[in-house]
């Protein structure tokens, strides 16, 4: 959204979107919708109602979403419940993302149980970063959560009791309402503010990568770049690739691409196949390094029987990491590969043949607790640089004989990642 557009949202009263089924949850619409006013912004209603209903007051009807989707309400209630919620969000997530991209809405809070908060969370995970997003939700305290919310930034709140008006409910609603607004102001008073410099740049962490992360952050700190950090368990490598392809960063240092290894064997760090894919797809400079992908994660006691004789390290009491094999690695270097030579912009890629992680100073043991060998395996992280340089068609794979926590392999990364981020 260009500047002069934004700075006249910012002289506008704030327009918030309400998400919400208007045949079961009217009355709690039109709570929230007086409670966005009072705060000084502009309510307007999406009804996502799978079925027509008689009650009012939806600025959009469900008849208005089933039409921008390409459907009819009345169609809509002869389908499945599956089937009529996807056509639903498609006319919805294209209602209000086109209203967001003219400059006309700033917020969004949506209402709802279980079926309301996926519909309402998936339309909100379509609005970028940063633009204020609320849920009030029956289920916001399960599990679930963790697919709600996905990689957006919406912030969740418990409605206490099953969302409806009563004096628990009506006060959790409105603090949820009131936050949104008073967000959204901000957010549009300060448009035309955001900074341009310095040079926004991804680094990509995890424990035990931190010494190299640390150094790295520092020197780059100091050459004029502002850093931004993803922990590299399943959330934010997804974020980080959302944010490269939304065109928020300058350049990627990808040092901690342990998320991979945990999509190889399906470890619960896993951040999807579309990792290590955002910045190369919008021509962003990469450094790329094979940080900690010589191990995945499971939970303790959850490990998957196809694994049971693997070696293994307790981190935590709740983490429990699996020593990558040679064939693991091999898979890793094919991906890696796969990947690079599909950038579209300069990518170097350095590895550290010392070690991939701070682990390689431990013992590993079996799930009974029995040390069984050295975390250090040379000759297995070997297996990936071997697959990776075989499969890559125009970047060279550079070898340091160095540890990844050294500050001489830090050192490297910032050398080579200023040498593509300011090309001669």
């Amino acid at each position: 959204m260009d500047r002069e557009r934004r700075l006249a949202m910012s002289a506008a009263k704030s327009t918030i979107a309400i998400l919400v089924t208007m045949d079961t949850k009217a009355e709690e619409a039109l709570f929230v919708a007086s409670c966005l006013t009072n705060a000084g912004t502009t309510p307007w209603i999406v009804d996502l109602s799978l079925m027509p209903h008689d009650s009012k007051g939806a600025d959009m009807t469900g008849g208005d979403v089933a039409e921008a989707g390409g459907n009819s309400w009345d169609v809509l209630a002869a389908m499945d419940r599956r089937a009529a919620s996807d056509a639903m969000l498609e006319g919805a997530i294209s209602l209000v993302r086109d209203r967001f991209d003219a400059g006309e809405l700033d917020g969004a809070i949506g209402l709802g149980g279980a079926n309301g908060t996926t519909m309402a969370c998936a339309i909100m995970r379509a609005l970028p970063y940063l633009v204020p997003k609320a849920m009030v939700s029956a289920v916001a305290a399960t599990a679930a959560v963790q697919w709600y919310v996905a990689e957006a930034d919406i912030a969740m709140h418990a409605s206490i009791g099953d969302v409806a008006l009563n004096r628990i409910t009506k006060a959790a609603m409105e603090n949820a309402a009131v936050g949104v607004a008073a967000a959204a102001v901000n957010r549009a008073n300060k448009a035309g503010q955001m900074q341009a410099d310095p040079p926004l740049v991804a680094i990509s962490s995890f424990g035990g990568t931190a010494g190299c992360v640390d150094r790295v952050q520092a020197l780059l700190e100091a050459e004029g770049y502002e850093i931004i950090l993803f922990h590299a368990s399943g959330i934010g490598g997804r974020t980080l690739e959302r944010l490269a392809r939304e065109g928020e960063l300058a350049g990627v240092l990808d040092i901690t691409t342990h998320e991979l290894a945990d999509f190889v064997v399906g470890g619960v760090y896993d951040a999807g196949g579309e990792r290590l894919t955002g910045a190369g797809a919008m021509g962003l400079p990469q450094l790329i390094v094979p940080g900690a992908i010589d191990h995945s994660n499971f939970w303790t006691g959850q490990v998957p029987e196809r694994y049971l004789d693997r070696e293994f390290f307790q981190y935590n009491a709740q983490n429990l990491l699996m020593r990558t094999d040679a064939t693991e690695m091999e898979k890793l270097g094919r991906a890696f590969a796969e990947r690079i030579n599909a950038a579209t912009g300069p990518v170097r890629v350095l590895i550290p043949v010392k070690g991939f992680s701070e682990h390689t100073k431990r013992q590993t043991h079996d799930l009974s607790g029995q040390e069984v060998g050295h975390w250090a395996q040379r000759e297995t992280d070997a297996a990936f640089s071997k697959s990776l340089a075989a499969g890559l068609t125009a970047v060279a794979v550079e070898e340091l004989p160095l540890h990844i926590n050294e500050a001489a392999f830090a050192d490297a990364c910032v050398a080579a990642f200023l040498e593509i981020i300011r090309p001669a």
